[in-house]
């Protein structure tokens, strides 16, 4: 009697390996993967023990999420092109507007009038000066201020040099000496007020160019007033 004729393929032999898609690098799956990936499984299964149903139906709904993940990042990068849109129209508007933002510099028209010099401190100070400086790093003025508690401090310099004389036209750097009482210093945020000439874009965001020579990106703006 002849003993019955066996396959010579071994039937428990692994399935070859899914192709890598990833190119040697870590990146993120995309639909295309995904499909690629699937296709690759289904060709390279065992015939003799394919794919549990569970499993295809898991996969599938995984490729389901995908789609719907990748349409609702469409969705949001749509909206946020145009939300961008509106703020930038909206900054645009600004242009001809007195604007008060973060900043250190003044400008002094070299006429003797005020000059708003205005700034705000993290804590109490006992020793308060501000000096003024030129575009050369020299000082032009030093005004002792005396104690003050913490929050708003609003000055004015009156455009006079140390010496009396009137300083010239041009923009002024403003440099905050606040100490305590034991010699440590107190936080201190400054404020600079100017006209909106222009704005512009070349960096990504808005950025506001004053008429005291100041440029700052629109999140440092404070309060725009006609």
């Amino acid at each position: 009697m002849f003993d019955a004729v066996t396959n010579t393929k071994n039937a428990t032999a692994s399935s070859p390996s899914a192709p890598d898609l990833s190119g040697g690098v870590d990146q993120e799956m995309g639909r295309n993967e995904f499909l690629k990936l699937l296709v690759a499984q289904l060709e390279n299964q065992d015939p003799l023990k394919p794919q549990d149903n569970a499993s295809f139906v898991a996969e599938l709904a995984q490729f389901s999420n995908l789609e719907q993940t990748i349409g609702i990042n469409d969705r949001l990068d749509a909206l946020a092109l145009q939300n961008q849109g509106l703020q930038n129209s909206q900054v645009i508007n600004m242009v001809g507007q007195k604007a008060t933002v973060r900043g250190s510099m003044v400008t002094a028209n070299g006429s003797g009038s005020p000059v708003p010099l205005s700034f705000t401190l993290g804590g109490k100070a006992d020793r308060l000066s501000v000096t003024l400086q030129d575009l050369n790093g020299k000082d032009v003025r030093t005004i002792d201020i005396g104690a003050r508690s913490s929050g708003a401090v609003n000055i004015s310099w009156d455009g006079k040099t140390d010496t009396g004389l009137m300083a010239p036209a041009g923009t002024y750097t403003i440099n905050i000496s606040a100490k305590t009482q034991e010699g440590g210093s107190v936080a201190n945020s400054q404020e600079t007020t100017g006209t909106v000439k222009s704005v512009s874009f070349d960096k990504g965001y808005p950025v506001l160019q004053l008429s005291n020579g100041v440029s700052v990106p629109v999140s440092d703006l404070l309060r725009i007033e006609q």
